[in-house]
């Protein structure tokens, strides 16, 4: 099968998804970006008592009110998040990924079950190790701080 053809016919759970970091929304956002720090994501989706996502908060979302008010970080995450946002559900095709991703330039998207309960993230690296997948000889992977074979470092 070709990749396109894969993405139109895979569900979303055939990507590796990432651990959604889910906050209450009147968590600070303080307190959710030391969580995304910890983590090394950019978002946390703030979710209800049913673990049903009601919004996201993101990196931009934080460098824009840090920009227009720094004391705006002690504030609840409801208040700044964007309560429209990009999600799928984990029996949907992949294409849904990049789609909703396109739509409006996202970066992440919020995977979610039948039920409507967040269960992942995906995004451009979840799509980028999808397309890898389908072309190993193509895609050379290299660990970091690993050297080619015959590389040698220059200097002292």
């Amino acid at each position: 099968m070709g990749l396109y053809k894969n993405m139109l016919e895979e569900p979303v759970s055939r990507l590796a998804l990432r651990e959604a970091l889910t906050v209450a929304p009147n968590t600070s956002i303080r307190e959710a970006v030391l969580l995304m720090r910890e983590k090394r994501l950019g978002c946390v989706i703030a979710i209800d008592a049913d673990r049903k996502p009601l919004g996201i908060f993101t990196e931009a979302m934080l460098r824009h009110l840090l920009a227009e008010n720094p004391s705006g970080v002690d504030e609840p995450v409801e208040s700044h998040m964007a309560q429209q946002f990009a999600w799928v559900t984990d029996q949907d095709p992949v294409v849904t990924v990049l789609e909703a991703m396109q739509a409006k330039n996202y970066r992440f998207v919020c995977v979610c079950s039948e039920a409507g309960q967040v269960i992942g993230l995906t995004g451009q690296k979840g799509l980028m190790e999808y397309i890898a997948e389908h072309f190993p000889q193509q895609v050379m992977t290299q660990n970091l701080g690993s050297r080619t074979p015959g590389e040698t470092r220059e200097g002292a």
